[in-house]
């Protein structure tokens, strides 16, 4: 009686220590996605008759000075239905963080190329009318982590 009370006794502690590393290591991880890289989303939405300036600016100017500050362009997308594809930009970054994030945009924003390319491709009017921005992290179970 009291070797089975041990046994049951024993086992007990192991699965509750277990239970306890796993919970330890699943915060850990969280805690390490939250610090580590992130994942923006961001969609832009056209005047009407302006979406092929906008492709026109990121082709030939906004994706190349995005790498120069450091924003790792991931993809690009043109959604395939009326009415958004005749006035919506979807696109993804990756930076290192979102406080890199902030960084990245804030040396975007000042850089004089930037300023210049913004300024010229909007002589004939805006060419954006919304920016949404989400931030995101990539689940445990994501292909892409």
């Amino acid at each position: 009686m009291k070797r089975t009370s041990l046994i049951v006794g024993a086992a007990t502690a192991i699965f509750a220590a277990g239970f306890s590393l796993g919970s330890v290591m699943q915060n850990a991880a969280v805690a390490h996605a939250q610090a580590g890289k992130v994942y923006e989303l961001r969609t832009y939405t056209a005047p009407e008759g302006k979406l092929g300036d906008l492709h026109a600016r990121f082709r030939n100017h906004t994706t190349r000075i995005f790498d120069k500050h450091g924003m790792k362009s991931v993809a690009y997308f043109s959604p395939q239905d009326a009415p958004l594809s005749q006035n919506t930009l979807i696109y993804i970054l990756e930076h290192p963080s979102r406080d890199e994030a902030k960084k990245h945009w804030a040396e975007f924003s000042a850089d004089p190329e930037w300023q210049k390319v913004s300024a010229e491709s909007q002589k004939d009017g805006r060419i954006v009318t919304k920016v949404e921005s989400v931030f995101m992290t990539p689940t445990d179970y994501s292909p892409m982590k």
